[in-house]
């Protein structure tokens, strides 16, 4: 499979998230003035040249790409994507499988398997799984494995055997010490990974944000020597200690008439608002975690926009600006 840029990736993505979130067959242009990446094109030609492109390679990815037209007044054919052929449905694993998964999302760097890989980044982001594209420039796929902590930890927790490792407590000028900790297993909540098991230096179960481990993870004493008590039930146990961050603040947003039907689930709407000469209306919608609402407005483009705070209108930018500056891959 061709080189692609994290830029291409991100318009591919925003096509996919386009043509799932419409019942109607929707023409050629107005995709084009619909999702970010292809409104700076103003050659037509160019334009139709890198949409062609793009439809090919979702094809050659398995998405169900549909071409019709809604009714009969329409001139020309249109796009969309089935959700019932599509959707990801509900994955459930059991502990040692969600370990080979994370094992294996470290070996998406290697360039025997990128080709692989970036197929599979389009279609899980696709799916609403979260990944980190490498940094502009790059041509490969990267996908947040974990903290540096990680592999030495998932080892531990196969073998069973006892870590040692220094943990910072809150934010970069938290208080650091050294733990001693039987490890029960390691949890992905909400973006970030957690290790789960009994401190022995607090004899009492504990949760330990990898991001917060500082210097290596010591294994030490004999395999087997640490066992998981019945029942256990590790999500839930990180559930119950990080829990939803608290709300900081409310976004005030535009959202365009009839767009971004998702984005208004997670808000209250207001009333009515033009904006910018576009009918629509403005949302309420609270602030947990300011670079997560960042995401959601971002992959909207043009149909939303930030009324307030400034700072998240700042971060939406850049996500635009970031998606836009690498350069255009093609082999």
């Amino acid at each position: 499979m061709p080189g692609v840029s994290s830029a291409r990736a991100e318009r591919l993505v925003n096509l996919v998230l386009c043509l799932m979130s419409t019942r109607q067959f929707l023409p050629a242009e107005r995709i084009r003035a619909t999702v970010p990446g292809y409104a700076d094109v103003t050659n037509d030609e160019a334009f139709f040249r890198m949409f062609e492109r793009d439809k090919a390679e979702l094809r050659e990815l398995g998405v169900p790409l549909e071409t019709g037209r809604t009714s009969a007044f329409d001139t020309a054919d249109g796009y969309r994507i089935a959700r019932a052929d599509y959707e990801l449905g509900e994955v459930e694993l059991e502990p040692d499988e969600a370990t080979a998964v994370a094992l294996a999302a470290r070996l998406w760097d290697s360039p025997e398997l990128s080709g692989a890989a970036h197929g599979a980044v389009v279609k899980l982001r696709a799916a609403g799984v979260e990944v980190d594209e490498s940094r502009a420039g790059a041509v490969q796929p990267r996908v947040q494995a974990g903290e540096p902590a990680l592999a030495a930890l998932l080892a531990a927790v196969q073998a069973g055997r006892v870590v040692e490792f220094a943990h910072r407590r809150g934010g970069p000028g938290g208080e650091v010490s050294r733990r001693t900790v039987e490890p029960w297993g390691v949890v992905s909540w909400r973006g970030r990974w957690y290790l789960v098991g009994h401190d022995r230096d607090r004899d009492d179960v504990r949760c330990f944000r990898l991001s917060r481990i500082t210097g290596a993870v010591t294994a030490r004493g004999a395999s087997g020597a640490v066992s998981v008590p019945d029942g256990v039930d590790l999500r839930e146990l990180v559930r119950a200690s990080v829990g939803p961050p608290p709300v900081s603040g409310v976004a005030r947003v535009w959202v365009a008439a009839d767009r971004a039907h998702g984005l208004r689930r997670l808000g209250r709407t207001v009333g009515p608002r033009t904006h910018r000469g576009r009918d629509g209306v403005e949302l309420e919608i609270e602030l947990r975690d300011s670079r997560v609402v960042a995401r959601w407005l971002a992959g909207h483009g043009p149909d939303v926009a930030v009324l307030d705070p400034p700072e998240l209108a700042d971060a939406v930018r850049a996500l635009w600006v970031a998606a836009a500056s690498p350069a255009e891959v093609s082999t």
